[in-house]
């Protein structure tokens, strides 16, 4: 399968890209910034450059004509500004989802938040923008007729993976590592799991194809 991944320099997409990779799928990662080719190229992948916050959808939808899945895993980022939150985190989601539409792209991986609906639409806080955007943006693509899925995972460490994993409309509070959260992306893309499915995910005591195919 080609794969193009949006936020392709992340700490999740550089893992992703690894794995496909390895499997001997072809990963494309999605960068703002051409000197990230370098360590995107580094996990067998190859590299694009695509502003999301300054390209039109049709420009979008004629790079990832050819692809089999897309996959949204790019953020503004800690210390990021409260708009910053909405024109990537949302606005980027949202782009991505009209240019796979428009380009026939039949799957579609968002990586969200979890509690993201669980956001104060009075604060102006940047962390309940950051939670509104991430809702706001799984709403936009679960209105799709594409084949989505939307992962919101619990809080992000850097351990090593497990393998194992805990899933569910609502897991409860948790941590995971990227690399697992990478491994779970692959995992739905490759055996066609969780299809317009959205869920939760933690660290727990299930590995992960079983975890993901008792959904």
């Amino acid at each position: 399968m080609k794969i193009y991944i949006a936020g392709g320099h992340g700490k999740i997409a550089l893992l992703l890209s690894r794995l496909l990779a390895t499997a001997g799928h072809e990963p494309v990662g999605i960068t703002r910034n051409a000197a990230h080719a370098v360590d995107i190229a580094a996990t067998g992948a190859t590299s694009v450059v695509l502003d999301l916050e300054a390209i039109s959808v049709d420009e979008v939808a004629a790079v990832i004509s050819d692809a089999d899945a897309v996959v949204f895993a790019a953020g503004a980022g800690p210390g990021s500004s409260a708009e910053r939150k909405l024109t990537v985190d949302r606005d980027g989601a949202i782009l991505l989802a009209d240019a796979a539409a428009k380009a026939g792209v039949q799957r579609y991986i968002l990586v969200s938040a979890m509690s993201a609906d669980d956001f104060d639409a009075a604060s102006d806080d940047v962390f309940q923008i950051y939670l509104k955007a991430k809702s706001e943006a799984d709403a936009a693509v679960r209105d799709r007729s594409f084949e989505w899925t939307v992962i919101r995972p619990g809080g992000l460490t850097n351990d090593p993976p497990t393998g194992t994993i805990a899933v569910a409309e609502s897991t409860g509070r948790g941590t995971i590592p990227r690399a697992d959260v990478a491994a779970v992306v692959v995992d739905v893309l490759v055996n066609g799991r969780a299809v317009r499915q959205q869920f939760e995910l933690v660290s727990g005591d299930v590995e992960i194809s079983e975890a993901l195919a008792g959904l």
